[in-house]
């Protein structure tokens, strides 16, 4: 469970339970009759905020003089040694000792100290990632709570209430329970609870993304913080900095922010705050391609996350160290090292945060030249993804099961309540016939009335689900962003679909066939990198509305999955499928995007093919035929991005095999064993101002129709991007002729 009281920020690379690490070290403050021994646990629990190793041994030090004091100070005695505990990763002594708490609270009827073991344990739980329980026993101590005279828990459980309905995704709440902690802070009067509050305000502000607000927030805890006169606490508040300049796009000032928190963590010694630091610092530098200080940074998390033993810290600094080797060309290293990062994140299941390293991993490759390395990078990315797709599919399945299973034991108890209630009107209606022969008729109407109520409530409950159920069918075939077919709907579509016999189109006698095309954005995380995730969810819109224009009615648009969309043309004459492919490039590719003052240009790579494909007698299952245009989009995009890559057909298939071709379709199209069309997109402006020649054959082509017939594809290439056709000249590629605009 992410905290929001203490080390708050956004950090693209912690996790969130490490996040809470400050925050669940607060504890409330209990003065008991020693005040000698208060005072001492009230300097260990600041240390124990941030250096959680050293304050263990200052625990063990007073630990006989705290049992054997009141309640009150015993109680925080336990409530610290169980947080600290579970800060240096001891779950199960956590977990005792708070149990240990929760007795000695309730032998003492202490509402207090029942709430603080409760607490306790949902921290633990917490940490185990088992969310549900966290939550349910922090409310739980919430409620306890809420009636005390102290108010320095209160303020922590508010925050930490807060931080529940925040990872639930109540967000409205979670704000709610944050201004309540604030509230109470103010009226407390202490600057660490107004300092943790305001904090853990600035936090959901940015969650919210009211950016604005959260910077008034942290200016005035930071203001607060200097009455603590404590590094931690400005460490933490430099930490909350950092997430909310990165979220609005201030890099110089996230930069400074980290450098600051970094000193002040180094001069109190919190190790692992420390390394949360040196991950970003390498992280940050990452994206200003200084490779030299990512490297250093990284080595340094490297070695400081094995001294606090955080296994997933080094295996992100390790991840950072790698994409800094291959920023400087040592592809060798840079490789080892994101193997031995991955290997972390397969270890422990964490397959969105491994799929997400995958991806970064094929484009780091991929910018260093590795192509072969970029691509399999991808295809591991791909697999993890459809997995997830299908996990999450049948938990979909699951709950909706779950809820119409709900629903009609929920109805089924109405009618049976509803038939007891008839039955015991029957009954009373029978010791009444006994006794009162003339009220007979008038009984009998009643329950006549009753009855015909009943049943027409029946049927309008009936025709009401059957209109709920409706709508989840339509929900669940559609994208909520683009409102496209999403990627079931096509399925089950696609399994129930018979394949249009060939025909002629009017007199021309061409053939006709569907056709399958994959549409991928380009470089669609930098977008959402630079401009934030609104921005990418507007491009996706933008190419959704424009796939319905340059497409027809009749034709099948799918959002496929996260950037990817798959369109199905189910009646194109064969010759035509090319100049889909270019109108596609062309169409997307003319209008930008404009967000926030900002131009983003926006270009999409190409994979498709026919359907059905036959590479010999028998026909390729749908499934095989759109891993085959998977295949094409990914050589798209390993050959320079912003084209399209078709499979047109099939040649000498005796002499190999379909799993061959599977395996490298680039070697078989090279062999002679794949018939592909190679459709460029627009030349971006930079290219076009490198080789100026380029415009001038485009208005040559444009002004004398045929300009390419009779030059082969090569020689197409040749005029407009002579780099390109020198390399393709080298491979002794097999192509076909030019048609029009379109190098087949």
């Amino acid at each position: 469970m992410m905290p929001t009281g203490s080390m708050a920020t956004i950090r693209h690379i912690r996790t969130a339970t490490g996040r809470m690490a400050a925050l669940c070290l607060v504890s409330s403050v209990a003065f008991g009759q020693q005040p000698d021994l208060d005072r001492r646990l009230a300097e260990i629990r600041e240390v124990g905020r941030f250096v959680p190793e050293k304050a263990i041994g200052q625990l063990r030090q007073v630990e006989a003089d705290a049992r054997a004091a009141a309640p009150a100070t015993r109680g925080e005695f336990l409530n610290l040694l169980s947080l600290t505990e579970r800060a240096t990763g001891r779950h199960a002594e956590a977990i005792t000792v708070a149990d240990e708490l929760l007795a000695l609270g309730k032998e003492h009827h202490d509402k207090v100290l029942v709430a603080k073991g409760l607490l306790a344990k949902g921290y633990v739980a917490s940490r185990q990632n088992q969310l549900d329980l966290s939550h349910q026993l922090i409310w739980e101590a919430e409620r306890l709570a809420s009636g005390t005279g102290d108010m320095a828990l209160r303020v922590e459980l508010a925050i930490t209430s807060g931080t529940a309905f925040s990872e639930e995704g109540n967000l409205p709440a979670a704000l709610a329970k944050v201004q309540e902690a604030v509230a109470l802070a103010r009226n407390h009067g202490r600057p660490i609870q107004m300092v943790m509050a305001l904090n853990a305000l600035a936090n959901q502000y940015s969650r919210l993304r009211e950016f604005d607000k959260g910077f008034e927030a942290l200016a005035e805890a930071s203001d607060i913080a200097v009455k603590t006169n404590s590094p931690g606490r400005m460490a933490t508040l430099k930490n909350t900095e950092y997430g909310l300049a990165i979220e609005t796009g201030q890099a110089d000032r996230a930069l400074n922010a980290l450098l600051a928190a970094l000193a002040l963590e180094r001069k109190i010694g919190a190790e692992t705050m420390i390394v949360g630091s040196l991950v970003d610092l390498s992280d940050s530098y990452l994206k200003r391609h200084d490779y030299e200080r990512a490297a250093s940074y990284a080595q340094q998390a490297i070695t400081a996350a094995k001294r606090v033993h955080r296994a997933g810290s080094e295996a992100t600094a390790r991840v950072n160290l790698g994409q800094a080797h291959l920023g400087r060309g040592r592809i060798a290293e840079g490789k080892r090292e994101f193997e031995s990062g991955l290997a972390h994140y397969e270890a422990s299941g964490d397959q969105p945060e491994l799929q997400a390293v995958l991806a970064e991993y094929g484009e780091a490759l991929e910018r260093a030249g590795d192509m072969a390395g970029a691509v399999a990078a991808y295809h591991r990315e791909r697999a993890i993804s459809d997995e997830l797709f299908k996990q999450s599919r049948q938990k979909s399945m699951l709950e909706l099961q779950e809820k119409y299973e709900a629903e009609k034991k929920q109805r089924q108890i109405e009618l049976l309540s509803r038939e007891n209630q008839l039955k015991s009107t029957e009954l009373d209606n029978r010791k009444l016939q006994q006794r009162v022969w003339w009220l007979l008729a008038l009984v009998f109407a009643m329950a006549s009335v009753i009855v015909g109520i009943l049943y027409r409530k029946v049927r309008t409950a009936n025709a009401r689900l059957h209109e709920k159920n409706l709508e989840l069918k339509h929900q669940s075939s559609r994208d909520p962003l683009t409102g496209l077919y999403n990627r079931r709907h096509f399925q089950e579509f696609i399994r129930g679909h018979i394949q249009a016999e060939k025909r002629s189109a009017g007199t021309s006698g061409e053939e006709i066939v569907g056709a399958m095309f994959l549409i991928d954005v380009d470089h669609f995380k930098h977008v959402n990198d630079r401009h934030g995730h609104a921005a990418g969810d507007a491009v996706l819109t933008m190419i959704s509305e424009n796939l319905h224009i340059i497409l027809r009615e009749t034709d099948m648009i799918v959002r496929w999955g996260g950037e990817e969309f798959l369109a199905f043309l189910p009646a194109i004459p064969r010759n035509g499928i090319d100049e889909v492919a270019a109108r596609l490039l062309a169409g997307i590719a003319e209008q930008d995007i404009i967000y926030l003052g900002a131009r983003i240009p926006v270009r999409v790579s190409v994979g498709y093919a026919p359907f059905p494909l036959k590479p010999g007698r028998a026909e390729l299952s749908w499934e095989r035929a759109v891993n085959l245009v998977d295949m094409a989009l990914y050589l798209a995009k390993a050959q320079g991005r912003n084209r399209a890559y078709g499979v047109r057909g099939f040649a000498n298939f005796e002499l190999t095999t379909m799993e061959d071709i599977e395996q490298n379709l680039e070697r078989a199209w090279r062999a002679g064993f794949v018939d592909m069309a190679v459709v460029l997109g627009e030349t971006p402006p930079a290219r076009a101002a490198q080789w100026p020649e380029a415009a001038a054959l485009v208005e040559e082509r444009a002004l004398t129709q045929g300009a390419c017939q009779g030059l082969v594809a090569d020689g197409c290439i040749m005029k407009l991007f002579p780099p390109i056709a020198e390399r393709k000249a080298n491979e002794n590629l097999h192509v076909n002729r030019c048609r029009g605009d379109v190098c087949l």
